[in-house]
């Protein structure tokens, strides 16, 4: 498949009007259609069915390239699976894009493909723990985004408490950071850790809840009793 085809399935699928309204939720200045995340979750499935690994990566990175808002988001979705073997290539693109980010559902679809990687290699931690102090702030917080899992394991093993407990403290870090998207993104993390670790979500929010901004703080506590 080319990267023209791709486009021309993508904007056979646009929805008149819907460009405007995505537009102007999003807040985007780049490129949008106006094709809606069911057709793009259809045609990443049917894809990654399709194509072989090389020819994904091949066509995620074009789609990435093409700055259009649904290309890039449809080409996260290209590489968002659990088992990719040998995934080199795909890990070596998701990290290429990272400095690019600069709104949440285009980064936050990357980051779910990036957490993908980075359980299939936690040494890969190392790497992301380099982007807590990027003056980037999409950087900074795809950090916390692309480490969520680690917030959900239900019974974790001790490496993976041992790399949960890293990760909060980058949180920790994070926590005199005024930025809407960073704040939010420390309450998104402890609100998922709440649901399978309550006291140590609890114990976070006694140590540092008093100086996170106000939302963020009921957003961690959501679920706590």
């Amino acid at each position: 498949m080319t990267l023209d085809d791709a486009l021309e399935a993508l904007r056979a699928e646009i929805e008149p009007g819907r460009a405007e309204q995505m537009i102007a939720y999003h807040k985007q200045c780049r490129e949008v259609l106006g094709v809606g995340n069911e057709v793009l979750n259809t045609l990443s499935r049917d894809w990654r069915a399709a194509l072989d690994l090389n020819a994904r990566v091949d066509l995620a990175a074009e789609l990435w390239a093409s700055d259009i808002f649904e290309a890039r988001i449809l080409a996260a979705k290209l590489l968002t699976q659990a088992r990719i073997k040998p995934d080199a290539a795909a890990w070596d693109l998701l990290q290429s894009w990272v400095p690019d980010f600069d709104s949440w559902a285009i980064a936050d679809h990357a980051a779910s493909a990036i957490s993908k990687r980075l359980v299939a290699d936690p040494a890969r931690l190392d790497t992301v723990e380099d982007w807590t102090t990027s003056e980037h702030m999409w950087t900074r917080r795809a950090a916390l985004v692309s480490t969520l899992p680690w917030a959900k394991f239900a019974n974790p093993k001790p490496e993976q408490l041992a790399e949960r407990e890293r990760i909060l403290g980058w949180a920790a870090g994070y926590v005199p950071d005024r930025d809407w998207f960073i704040q939010k993104a420390i309450g998104w993390w402890l609100r998922d850790l709440s649901k399978h670790d309550a006291e140590r979500s609890k114990a976070f929010l006694a140590e540092h809840g008093e100086s996170m901004k106000a939302f963020a703080r009921k957003e961690a506590a959501k679920y706590l009793k």
